[in-house]
């Protein structure tokens, strides 16, 4: 820093004297030119590139312990100083935190509407363009409730979604689900909690607690996702709708003794339909 301000004096045309004099260094330090630090750390940066090369996760004092035990007597704030010039000293990678959950148990219910059970599934068109699938089923008869297919599904069209089956079908008492940003948004919350629907979340790291849903994303992908090269996401909607019918009303279900959902457990009557009854 004096050198500088020293030089800076001297550029405009002050005598070395002076300048050396007002900044407050000596004439000898001003001549002296300035030894390149790389190469009075070469030695150090050999010794370090040659302990990380083949441990590039070790951290400082893990590869200061190593030097030290094959006889480099290296000053510690020395090494620390290399150590960050060559970009070392990586940050720690911090693990997210699990979010405890209680366990609910995985009951099928005995009447359509008691709980519902959702989950998102990922896919690729032909063309290598990404979407995804919110698939919706009645726990009690296994029966599809919805797939919505887009290629964003955010909180708000998950909302959307629901509403619009709640609507139709009338809300459920529960919802079963696991831990995605969607499913755990301030904006789903908020809305099952002013329906008064129970959000019944999974514990993280256990799909069996949501089973139901599940093996069905399991057939829904044989069947569908698997069975065809799609190029147009109105496609995968067209296919899937077909699909869907077939599921519920034609399809054998194996846990429900070879009888398609609907067929096992109907409904009498939609919120739809109530309201136009009531209104006429």
């Amino acid at each position: 820093m004096r050198r500088e301000v020293a030089n800076e004096l001297v550029q405009h045309r002050l005598s070395v004297t002076r300048a050396c004099r007002a900044a407050g260094l000596s004439r000898a330090a001003y001549y002296r030119t300035g030894a390149d630090q790389s190469s009075k750390d070469a030695a150090v940066i050999d010794a370090l590139q040659a302990v990380v090369q083949d441990r590039p996760r070790w951290g400082f004092w893990k590869c200061h312990d190593r030097l030290r035990l094959d006889g480099h007597g290296i000053n510690h704030k020395r090494l620390w100083r290399v150590y960050c010039q060559l970009g070392l000293n990586l940050p720690k990678r911090t693990k997210k935190r699990i979010l405890t959950r209680v366990r609910s148990p995985l009951e099928a219910g005995l009447f359509v509407n008691e709980g519902w059970a959702l989950d998102f599934v990922h896919d690729v068109l032909y063309d290598g363009r990404k979407f995804r699938t919110l698939n919706v089923i009645d726990e009690a008869n296994r029966e599809v409730l919805v797939i919505e297919v887009a290629q964003s599904l955010p909180g708000n069209r998950l909302k959307e979604a629901l509403q619009r089956l709640v609507d139709f079908y009338g809300k459920p008492q529960s919802i079963r689900c696991d831990n995605g940003p969607e499913m755990t948004s301030r904006t789903f919350m908020q809305w099952a909690d002013e329906q008064k629907i129970k959000l019944n979340y999974i514990e993280p790291g256990k799909p069996n607690q949501n089973a139901y849903i599940e093996r069905f994303n399991r057939t829904y992908r044989t069947e569908v996702l698997d069975a065809y090269l799609f190029e147009l996401l109105q496609q995968v909607k067209d296919i899937t709708q077909e699909w869907m019918h077939q599921y519920n009303h034609e399809r054998p279900h194996d846990s429900l003794g070879g009888i398609p959902p609907c067929r096992f457990m109907q409904r009498l009557t939609t919120a739809a339909n109530s309201s136009n009854q009531m209104s006429t």
